[in-house]
């Protein structure tokens, strides 16, 4: 039987359920004809011209994406404004778009989760678990690395692991400190830095680290205990998942096309260290 998007969205929604999300957030259906058929589904980690361009010239008939396209509200969707510019090309090319974001996030194998298994931690339990939801879902993971290393390893570990972007990886604390218990949060966690799991790690690993909160999480760590900080890209942290994703999919949706976007949507080109 062909897969047309309400089927489609129904196994999304099951996969990644929307009552997982944070309430701040929009994940689910944002344009596209739910009896239109599904054959093609391009995932990516956000809904901008590149990957638009590339589900469209692809002939994909789906484009899912962790961020939502409409996560803050719009006045106008003309099209000499981005969002406006391309929802209409996804519209005329018949192509949908749907968000799977915090829902995809608490999952037993959301975006932190695989993040800590590539990293080979053992023992992870949520740093923030669901309320009321399964021992292994939440915001978050932390765990143990099978054998002890230092912070500099760690973060040269991590540089293999993710997509190479612009900014790296920075680190604060020192390169030879050693590293046994990890906390992980994909994408942007510094409303994490001050909970007891995170406070109990040697390090923690996230994205988009502001400087207030890192030097003040530097400064108690300094006086009170507290982890070495490993910040990473955004979009890399989280563009990891996809591939988990995509399988997932395509177990569900026998017979469809799934596919991974591997354009680098990472916002920043070039970085200059002085």
């Amino acid at each position: 039987m062909p897969h047309t998007l309400a089927s489609v969205r129904e196994t999304v929604e099951r996969l990644w359920p929307l009552s997982g999300a944070e309430a701040w957030d929009a994940p689910g259906l944002v344009a596209g004809d739910p009896a239109a058929p599904i054959e093609r589904i391009l995932l990516a980690v956000d809904a901008v011209s590149a990957t638009v361009g590339e589900a469209v010239d692809g002939g994909a008939d789906l484009l899912l994406t962790h961020h939502p396209l409409l996560l803050r509200g719009v006045t106008s969707v003309a099209e000499d404004r981005y969002k406006g510019a391309i929802l209409a090309r996804l519209i005329k090319a018949d192509c949908a778009l749907i968000a799977a974001h915090t829902n995809a996030d608490v999952v037993a194998d959301g975006t932190s989760a695989v993040l800590a298994s590539l990293l080979g931690l053992t023992a992870t339990t949520p740093i923030a678990p669901s309320a009321g939801g399964a021992g292994d879902t939440g915001i978050g993971r932390i765990g143990t690395l099978a054998e002890p290393t230092t912070l500099g390893a760690l973060a040269r570990r991590l540089a293999e692991i993710l997509p190479a972007t612009a900014g790296g990886i920075r680190a604060a604390g020192d390169y030879q400190q050693p590293v046994s218990t990890v906390a992980v949060c994909g994408g942007a966690g510094d409303s994490l830095l001050g909970t007891d799991a995170v406070r109990a790690a040697d390090v923690y690993i996230t994205a988009d680290l502001r400087h207030h909160p890192a030097s003040e999480a530097r400064e108690q760590a300094a006086v009170g205990g507290g982890p070495a900080l490993l910040d990473v890209s955004h979009w890399a942290s989280e563009w990891l998942w996809l591939d988990t994703a995509a399988e997932q999919l395509r177990r569900e949706l026998p017979g469809g096309v799934v596919e991974v976007s591997d354009l680098r949507t990472d916002p920043w080109d070039f970085a200059i260290l002085q």
